[in-house]
């Protein structure tokens, strides 16, 4: 394993440095945001110290929200990518610096400030110059331990879009990779403790150096705010440089990996365009779409019936009969343009262990349901949301199951497999499906709809850059169900890379020189 941790590490250095460089950039944000905020309202409930126990009792509330359930809140008031991951970081920084800047300055000896004031001092002289200096090595222990958390929490930031090494993490997980799981959170592991480290050796620094506390706090404010001009400076340019760039958004699966790598290469094999990917967006279409609306991602690969149900919120199953009306609302209420058919279907079907399949002869739908409520279903978490999904799939069969069990999409296939789970839903197209020991039954209701593989873009951008119809049409039926499931297994099963197979695959039928 060491091994091919090193291997991935080395052939893939640019993919993870980038990873690197944006966890860095959302992290010290966070940081230098709560410092501020931090030390500031610390000063003011230490000053008036009748409002301390109401604004902690509220900084210990908001601690204690669930990383997930905080992101989900804030997504429909500021939408996804990085500004609801600072904001979600930012507000979990807060407790430790707000907490020690009020102890810090609590403990500093009553004598001290009585005796500054008696010497002229105003009230803001004894903040800046007696006490805050005192305080600091109070201070200096809060910001090492937040800056250490946020480092770790960071990871949660890929959840929504928003980059950094969660990304490793989470793609390592979804393609059964475990050597790039590993990776993102070795990184992570080493950049939380070298930056620990640094943090420490400035904190002894202030400890030995008593006398010299004002000059170091000076020091101090100097380097964060150098750190924030270097920040904001490289956010500026790249906003200037994103404009010349198109926003692709991919779900957490392997074939939307695969998908987006291949769109990726032939935009920018075909026009001067760049394509910026954001791999395996949490959520998928719940936080792809809102995205897309906001203007935060130009395109994305989608699939017909999530299409008709998640977002048009449709109820029934949605059959190709129907595109045509699903392409004009799209038009009408979103101003998106559904365009390159990829000419696979993705739809949903379910699955038993082949050792219950054995043990009560399943074969169809209809014959699960006679002995569902001694197994247990496990799905991802959308298919329990979704009005296609599991209720109306109940309804249908009459499916009455021990227990269920959310699941991961990327450990599906692991839970069944160690039998954590009896049954599952699976997409038609997975590449785990033909390496794991289980029956696929047979729909005999026709319940499941259709689910063909679609590009979804914004038509801001397809005015903007009318030569990627062109494209797109290139890219009319380049895969098949067959096709599709043989390259999703070279990723999840083989251990390749999503990008070295959507390269391949491209050249192998001649898109590519």
């Amino acid at each position: 394993m060491f091994n091919e941790i090193i291997i991935l590490f080395q052939e893939r250095s640019s993919f993870f440095i980038n990873l690197l460089w944006q966890h860095l950039e959302i992290s010290f944000i966070a940081v230098i945001i709560a410092c501020v905020l931090g030390v500031v309202i610390g000063i003011v409930i230490s000053e008036f110290k009748k409002s301390s126990k109401y604004v902690l009792g509220v900084i210990n509330f908001l601690y204690t929200i669930p990383s997930i359930s905080l992101l989900g809140f804030l997504i429909p008031f500021s939408g996804i990518g990085d500004k609801t991951a600072i904001i979600a970081l930012t507000i979990y920084a807060l407790l430790p610096i707000v907490r020690n800047t009020y102890t810090g300055i609590e403990n500093i000896d009553d004598a001290i400030i009585e005796a500054s004031t008696g010497m002229g001092s105003t009230r803001l002289q004894i903040i800046y110059k007696i006490k805050l200096p005192l305080a600091l090595p109070v201070i200096m222990s809060g910001i090492r331990s937040m800056v250490t958390m946020t480092i770790a929490l960071a990871g949660i930031a890929s959840f929504i879009g928003a980059g950094g090494l969660g990304v490793a993490i989470y793609r390592g997980i979804t393609t059964n990779n475990t050597a790039m799981t590993m990776v993102g959170s070795l990184l992570i592991a080493i950049l939380a403790l070298i930056i620990d480290s640094i943090l420490g050796i400035i904190e002894k620094r202030i400890l030995g150096k008593k006398m010299k506390l004002q000059r170091d706090f000076k020091a101090l404010i100097s380097v964060i705010l150098c750190i924030a001009l270097i920040v904001s400076g490289a956010e500026f340019y790249k906003n200037r440089v994103d404009n010349k760039v198109i926003h692709l958004a991919t779900k957490p699966m392997t074939e939307q990996y695969i998908i987006g790598a291949m769109i990726k290469e032939i935009i920018e094999e075909r026009t001067n365009i760049k394509v910026e990917v954001t791999q395996g967006v949490g959520g998928g279409t719940s936080n792809i779409h809102p995205g897309m609306v906001s203007g935060e991602f130009d395109m994305y690969p989608e699939y017909t019936s999530t299409g008709w149900n998640m977002v048009l919120k449709h109820d029934g199953t949605y059959n190709e009969e129907m595109y045509p009306d699903l392409v004009k609302e799209y038009k009408e209420n979103f101003d998106f343009t559904w365009t390159g058919l990829l000419g696979f279907n993705d739809s949903y079907g379910l699955v038993v262990r082949k050792e219950i399949a054995d043990k009560y002869n399943l074969k169809t739908y209809s014959d699960l349901a006679k002995v569902s409520e001694n197994l247990v279903f496990g799905g991802e978490y959308d298919f329990f949301e979704r009005p296609d999904g599991y209720d109306a799939l109940c309804k249908k069969y009459n499916f009455k199951f021990k227990k269920t069990m959310d699941l991961d999409i990327g450990l599906k296939y692991k839970a069944i497999d160690e039998g954590k789970v009896d049954v599952m839903d699976i997409f038609t197209t997975d590449g785990q499906l033909s390496a794991s020991d289980v029956v696929v039954l047979k729909d005999d209701k026709q319940f499941f709809s259709t689910a063909m593989g679609v590009m979804v873009i914004r038509d801001e951008i397809l005015n903007k850059y009318p030569q990627l119809e062109d494209v797109f049409s290139e890219m009319e039926g380049i895969l098949n169900d067959d096709e599709m499931a043989k390259l999703n297994y070279m990723v999840e099963t083989e251990g390749k890379d999503a990008e070295t197979v959507a390269h391949e695959y491209l050249m192998e039928i001649g898109l590519l020189k």
